[in-house]
């Protein structure tokens, strides 16, 4: 593919990719405010004891395939017809292991309402598993447009089913609701939209090739997701559901900048670096641009939540939330880190290197049982500040091959990187000290964004970072179009 097509249509499928986030992620937050003010943590915590199990056995519904048929440049008719195949038979595998495992999950944490909860939830494993062979097929042809208006129907649809629900007194039920009904949406409009329609083939050389591939890659994803579940766990069992309700909720707020422009940018940067496998120089250098500037946005927006989350959480859900606040600046902390993750080891896929990214997160869940110990033995808080001890440990660990491979070193990283990082703690530094003002949040908040904005663009003005005007440059040529076409 020529370089000005593989630019235009990166570029527009960052656009694409950053409206399903600010759009229907922006509206699942939304929701998510007005759910936490209606319900409790303790409601939250029970969703959350749901979710370890379903986000553990979707990395194996997967199996890899997607990102194997996503690098694969002549992926066919029988490649999809396979995958879809291995994909719902997993599922209903899976589905079969949680509802008859219900009753034991349910003992383990002590909390007998979690027999039908997690039958129920359960039946996410399904509708996700009918929509993976679509989402591949718009991702190959970076079509995320396509894929933001199922995502944006499916939630405001689920939104309202979900608050409605709450309204109605239907307590953590309506949590089930909203996002069986989000994912079962999503994948009516991903069929509705994509028409693709499979036929009852499997190809045992598609197989072949996928599972090659695959399997490293769904280890990796399955350690990965274990681990982090893990913590979920740790805090279910060893503390309160209405603690691991504050726990979800102080990541879920983290999880709004760091995990989703990490997800803008993974999402096209992955099928556009697999077009540039046979040229590593072009390769290397959209490669850095990515990480500079997903690490600008992704520092400065980090460090500035966890310096507002008091007045951030207390203002949008309330009081009652008040641990949770306690946890985010910790957190926010940790997520900063994981951008560089993310986009180091998606360099290893590009590159067909499944093997090394299975090692390293072996590696690097021996390491992770540290923070756990400390969440069992000693506090939730030193758990927290040991992820990011084992955090910065793991970047080391991910750069150290992808710069091996790339000649792009972790200190040449680091150096790129480290501009954000400081404009980021400045940033936190002048806002935080206001929290202390006795007057009221509401107007702590404002306070706070301001000069925060203020110092923001005061400082990016005065330095002209590459970073700041490459996404200035992007924006007023956007707003620039807009207004042409009026």
């Amino acid at each position: 593919m020529p370089s000005k097509s593989i630019k235009n249509k990166t570029v527009s499928g960052i656009s694409w990719s950053a409206a399903d986030v600010f759009l229907s992620q922006g509206v699942t937050f939304l929701v998510g405010i007005v759910l936490a003010r209606l319900l409790t943590p303790a409601e939250y915590g029970l969703i959350g004891i749901c979710t370890i199990f379903i986000v553990i056995f979707n990395g194996i519904i997967d199996s890899g395939f997607s990102a194997a048929l996503i690098r694969k440049q002549d992926a066919n008719r029988d490649d999809y017809n396979t995958m879809f195949i291995v994909n719902m038979g997993l599922s209903l595998l899976m589905y079969a292991v949680l509802y008859f495992g219900a009753p034991l999950i349910a003992r383990f944490f002590e909390r007998p309402e979690l027999v039908d909860l997690v039958r129920v939830m359960g039946l996410v494993l399904i509708l996700q598993a009918l929509s993976i062979v679509q989402y591949t097929i718009l991702s190959k042809r970076l079509d995320f447009k396509t894929k933001t208006k199922a995502s944006l129907i499916a939630a405001v649809s689920s939104g309202v089913i979900g608050i409605g629900c709450a309204f109605a007194g239907m307590g953590v039920w309506s949590l089930a609701a909203q996002q069986l009904s989000r994912n079962a949406i999503y994948t009516i409009f991903l069929w509705v939209f994509n028409k693709w329609w499979p036929s009852i083939k499997f190809s045992k050389p598609s197989f072949r090739y996928m599972w090659g591939f695959g399997w490293k890659m769904m280890l990796s994803g399955l350690l990965d997701n274990t681990w982090k579940e893990l913590y979920q766990v740790v805090v279910g069992k060893f503390y309160s559901p209405a603690t691991l309700g504050q726990y979800s909720k102080a990541k879920e707020f983290g999880h709004i900048f760091s995990t989703n422009i990490t997800a803008i940018i993974q999402r096209v940067s992955y099928p556009a670096l697999a077009e540039l496998q046979g040229d590593t120089p072009r390769m290397v250098a959209a490669y850095r641009k990515l990480i500079k500037i997903t690490m600008f946005i992704t520092a400065i927006c980090m460090f500035s939540i966890g310096a507002v989350a008091e007045p951030l959480i207390y203002c949008l859900i309330g009081p009652k939330w008040h641990q949770a606040a306690t946890f985010l600046p910790i957190i926010s902390i940790s997520l900063s880190l994981y951008p560089l993750h993310a986009l180091n080891l998606n360099m290893l896929k590009v590159q067909g290197r499944s093997d090394i990214f299975l090692i390293l997160e072996i590696i690097k869940k021996i390491i992770a049982i540290g923070p756990l110990c400390l969440g069992i033995f000693v506090d939730i808080y030193w758990m927290l500040i040991g992820s990011v001890v084992t955090g910065i440990i793991a970047y080391f660990l991910n750069s150290y091959y992808t710069g091996k491979q790339l000649n792009y070193s972790s200190w040449m990283q680091i150096k790129d990187v480290a501009p954000s990082y400081g404009l980021g703690l400045l940033i936190a530094v002048s806002v935080y000290f206001f929290k202390y003002l006795p007057i009221s949040n509401f107007i702590i908040l404002p306070i706070q964004l301001m000069v925060g904005a203020g110092v923001f663009f005061l400082v990016c003005e005065k330095t002209q970072r590459e970073e700041y005007t490459e996404i200035k440059s992007i924006v007023l040529k956007y707003v620039s179009n807009i207004k042409r076409r009026k």
